[in-house]
């Protein structure tokens, strides 16, 4: 719980009183390897605060074909931000691609700690506005880099993360072929 209250307090300012009704609020859940944390096609009803574990957030084409939009991490917010906030159909998944522990709040209690905490909202919107300039900044570097150097950005950006995900989606979030990341990652070795 520590964890979450420290990701929160960079955005804005919790009393103690406000920290225990958040404490009151959030559930612990495990969601197993493999399972989803939402499903496109259905309303995201529960927003999540990863402490354990990864996640990742996918769509699929036409034919089954699986592609990685980006991975979320311990100390990370997890959810459909527009389909939790304005209450609409998913269009990803948000898939555990290992088991995963999380602090979870309904869409009942979120509106609730709105009600009750002055400026729960104004976090909300620096916490979106913070990730986006981040996804942003990454996705942009991502345009103008090799396949190479996009590999060697992401270990940058996110160490230690590589080793804990399955190389074809690894693969897909780069934008290249598992067997061009083999590649790549026995020349660098």
């Amino acid at each position: 719980m520590e964890e979450l209250f420290t990701y929160l307090l960079q955005f804005g300012y919790l009393d103690p009183q406000q920290r225990e009704l958040i404490r009151a609020r959030a559930k612990l859940r495990t969601i197993v390897k493999g399972a989803y944390f939402a499903e496109a096609g259905k309303i995201a009803t529960s927003l999540g605060f990863v402490t354990d574990g990864v996640f990742r957030v996918c769509y699929y084409d036409k034919r089954g074909d699986s592609f990685t939009r980006y991975f979320v991490y311990e100390n990370r917010l997890v959810v459909d931000i527009s389909s939790f906030r304005d209450e609409i159909p998913s269009a990803e998944y948000i898939e555990a691609i290992t088991d995963c522990r999380l602090l979870v709040f309904s869409k009942e209690d979120f509106t609730e700690l709105s009600r009750l905490i002055p400026g729960w909202h104004d976090i909300f919107a620096k916490i979106t506005s913070h990730v986006l300039e981040n996804k942003l900044k990454f996705t942009s570097n991502m345009l103008v880099q090799d396949a190479q150097e996009r590999y060697l950005n992401f270990l940058d950006h996110y160490p230690g993360l590589a080793n804990r995900i399955p190389l074809t989606m690894l693969a897909s979030y780069l934008g290249i072929t598992p067997s061009s990341l083999s590649r790549i990652r026995k020349k660098i070795l």
